[in-house]
């Protein structure tokens, strides 16, 4: 069945059905245009967990988000479906974090992987485990690129998305990443570990065809990190008290969008870590901190990234760790469905 001949048994004004899919819609993977892939993985988070969560609190928050959008004409026409949740991926980062938790404690305690066996062991088995995580993203985001879908992964921790800038890779030549967070991501190897959810960033500058790392709302971040933005002529970085500082001067926020537009390539990769928001918007996330955007502020950068002519390739959103009241998976849900819609509805 097309996605035309399901529009006429789906009523968008209706509550949301426990299909199995987002927001209740209508659409399964084969006849969708954007798929998410969620990815229920956080092994080398160094505060506080929960975000391994993320896809299913936002799956089951969902339900309750109206499906009309002010930005995008007949939004839940477009077709966004997602991936079942990996029970596979899940269980690996279950047995990993708990020998993360250890190995962490352990270093914490300064002790050392390179005089201690049973820390290097572990160190080893967290490594490879990401290195088995990073094929599987890839691998899962290449198939849907191949199918003609357009992609988004949904975390999981700041990790998850190294695959599938790799699998972006290989589709396009030369891309931008705009990375909203609280934290530049800049540290080699944190902690020990090569996949740490704090060096994503790290490491997406070793792929060549990254060509450009705009980095907005940074408000935590350590000095190796300012090195790395200082002399990496490929980043650019809009730290959060300049950005607030400007503001109180009287730059809008629509001077500054312009300046950050401006520093992104034609393709851009959108990396969202749900920090880069105000923390009262996600305060269960594993490391909150004080400043960030409020959520339409971010919005209005997106869609004028889009007015420019740029195009956005693919899109993360992770760090959504719902807590007990699932705030932060209410706000990550509209967060993930406003973007999506901005997505798939580009020219």
């Amino acid at each position: 069945m097309s996605r035309e001949q399901k529009w006429q048994d789906f009523d968008p004004n209706g509550i949301a059905e426990d299909n199995g899919n987002l927001y209740g819609l209508p659409y399964d993977v084969d006849d969708a245009a954007l798929v998410i892939v969620p990815v229920p993985w956080e092994v080398t988070v160094s505060y506080a967990g929960g975000t391994a969560d993320g896809p299913t609190a936002m799956l089951e928050a969902s339900k309750q988000v109206d499906l009309y959008d002010p930005y995008v004409k007949d939004a839940w026409k477009l077709g966004l479906a997602m991936l079942p949740i990996s029970d596979e991926v899940r269980s690996k980062s279950d047995t990993l974090r708990s020998i993360a938790e250890s190995y962490i404690e352990m270093f914490s305690e300064g002790q050392s992987p390179d005089q201690n066996a049973e820390m290097a062991d572990m160190l080893a088995q967290v490594n490879q485990g990401s290195e088995w995580l990073n094929h599987w993203v890839e691998s899962t985001i290449k198939t849907q690129l191949d199918e003609g879908k357009k992609v988004a992964l949904l975390g999981g921790d700041h990790s998850t998305p190294l695959g599938m800038m790799k699998a972006l890779a290989s589709k396009y030549d030369d891309y931008g990443i705009l990375q909203i967070d609280a934290h530049a991501d800049l540290r080699d190897a944190y902690e020990g570990f090569t996949y740490s959810h704090a060096s994503i960033m790290f490491n997406a500058l070793k792929i060549p065809q990254v060509s450009a790392l705009v980095q907005v709302g940074i408000r935590d971040y350590c000095e190796a990190e300012n090195v790395i933005i200082e002399s990496d002529n490929r980043v650019h970085t809009f730290f959060d008290h300049e950005v607030k500082n400007l503001q109180y001067a009287g730059y809008t926020w629509h001077q500054l969008c312009a300046n950050i537009v401006e520093k992104l390539p034609q393709n851009v990769y959108l990396s969202f870590d749900i920090d880069g928001l105000d923390p009262k918007l996600c305060p269960n996330t594993g490391t909150p901190v004080p400043g960030g955007f409020e959520f339409e502020q971010v919005l209005f950068l997106i869609r004028e990234v889009i007015a420019s002519g740029r195009k956005i390739i693919a899109f993360d959103i992770n760090e959504v760790a719902p807590g007990e009241d699932e705030w932060d998976a209410n706000v990550g849900a509209r967060l993930l469905y406003r973007i999506a819609n901005l997505v798939m509805a580009q020219e």
